[in-house]
C-alpha cells in the first residue's frame, strides 16, 4: 500500500538574481524494498508502468541510466484530453545506487530535442531545465520512503502542475509492488 506521507511540501527560495523560486517536495512510502523501487526508476519495463498521472499511459521509455546518460520518456494523454504524446528527457548527473538519483528533466520532442515548456502551452514559471533529486530510504516492514524534489519553478501556479505530472509513482494509489511483480519475466 502506498502511504501519501508529505504529499507535497512547497519550499520558497530565492535565486542569486533575486528571482523567487519554488520547489516541489513529494515523499511517498511505497510497499516495496529499496532495490525494487530503484528498479522502478531505472528499468524501462518498470518505468512505463508507473510514470504517468492517472488515466495517462507511458508507451515509451528509452533509458540510458548512467551519469551523463539521458532517458527519453513518452506520456500519452487519454482520448478525452486529446490523446497527444508528450515527451520528456531525464539527464542523469549523479547516481548513488539504491540511495540517490540526480537528474535534469526537460520537455522534448519525440527525438529527444529539448524545447521551452511555454511552446507546449505549459503555464509560465516552469523552467526549461528542472533539476530533480530522488532519494530512497528503507522504511518499516520492507517498504521504501522515496522523496522527489523538483527545483526552480518561478511561479506558485507552476509547482503543483509538476507534482501531478508523474515524477513520482502514480497518484491513483496503484501499488508499486504489483507494478513491479507484473513486470517480472
Amino acid at each position: 500500500m502506498t502511504d501519501w506521507k508529505g504529499l507535497a511540501t512547497l519550499n520558497d527560495n530565492n535565486k542569486d538574481d533575486g528571482t523567487e523560486t519554488f520547489d516541489v517536495v513529494v515523499t511517498r512510502v511505497l510497499d516495496a524494498p529499496v532495490e525494487e523501487v530503484w528498479k522502478a526508476r531505472s528499468d524501462p519495463e518498470y518505468v512505463t508502468q508507473w510514470w504517468e498521472p492517472a488515466e495517462f499511459t507511458s508507451p515509451r521509455a528509452e533509458m540510458d541510466f548512467r551519469v551523463g546518460g539521458s532517458s527519453l520518456l513518452c506520456l500519452r494523454a487519454p482520448a478525452e484530453y486529446g490523446g497527444q504524446d508528450m515527451y520528456h528527457t531525464w539527464t542523469y548527473t549523479r547516481l548513488d545506487p539504491h540511495q540517490r538519483i540526480e537528474l535534469v528533466s526537460n520537455f522534448a520532442d519525440e527525438d529527444g530535442m529539448h524545447f521551452d515548456p511555454a511552446a507546449m502551452g505549459v503555464p509560465p514559471g516552469v523552467p526549461h531545465d528542472v533539476p530533480h533529486v530522488v532519494t530512497f530510504q528503507a522504511a518499516d516492514g520492507g517498504s521504501t520512503e522515496m522523496t522527489v524534489t523538483e527545483y526552480g519553478y518561478t511561479t506558485e501556479r507552476a509547482r503543483p502542475l509538476q507534482s501531478r505530472h508523474g515524477a513520482v509513482p502514480r497518484q491513483d494509489g496503484r501499488d508499486l509492488r504489483r507494478c513491479l511483480v507484473a513486470s517480472l519475466p
